[in-house]
C-alpha cells in the first residue's frame, strides 16, 4: 500500500536532470518515478535554486515531461500554519542530501542522483508498491 497525499520536494539540477546549469541537463532517469509518484497521489514541489527565466525553462522540463507539479519553491498549504520560508514536505530528494544515492554518467564531471535506488527507496519507505 503506497502512502498517498505526501507531499515530495525534489531538486532540479543533478537530481532530475544531470548537471548542465545554467542550461537544462538529460533526464538523470527520474521520469518515470516522478510520474509513479504524482500517479500515486503525491504532490511534488520543484525545489531549486533557478529563478526567472532559468527557473520558467525548469518548470517548462516539468510540463513538457508529463509531471504534474503541486508548486514552485513553496507549499501554499503550510502558510495557514507558519510564515517560515523553509519548504515544508514529507520527503526531500536532492542529490546535495545526506544519503541521496548518486551515479556517475561517463562525460558528466559531477554525479547525479540515482533514481533506480531512489525508487527502491521509495518502496521500502511506503511512498510507491
Amino acid at each position: 500500500m503506497a502512502i498517498h497525499d505526501a507531499t515530495i520536494a525534489v531538486d532540479f539540477d543533478g537530481t532530475v536532470v544531470t548537471h548542465a546549469y545554467p542550461e537544462i541537463g538529460e533526464d538523470a532517469g527520474a521520469v518515470p518515478v516522478l510520474r509513479e509518484l504524482a500517479d500515486n497521489g503525491c504532490r511534488l514541489i520543484l525545489l531549486t535554486m533557478r529563478s526567472g527565466r532559468l527557473l520558467e525553462k525548469a518548470v517548462e522540463w516539468f510540463r513538457l515531461n508529463g509531471i504534474p507539479l503541486y508548486a514552485v519553491n513553496a507549499n501554499p498549504q503550510q502558510q495557514a500554519w507558519t510564515s517560515s520560508p523553509k519548504v515544508h514536505a514529507d520527503l526531500y530528494i536532492d542529490d546535495s542530501a545526506l544519503g541521496c544515492p548518486l551515479r556517475f554518467i561517463d562525460g558528466v564531471k559531477r554525479p547525479v542522483a540515482d533514481w533506480v535506488r531512489i525508487r527502491e527507496q521509495l518502496v521500502r519507505e511506503g511512498f510507491l508498491d
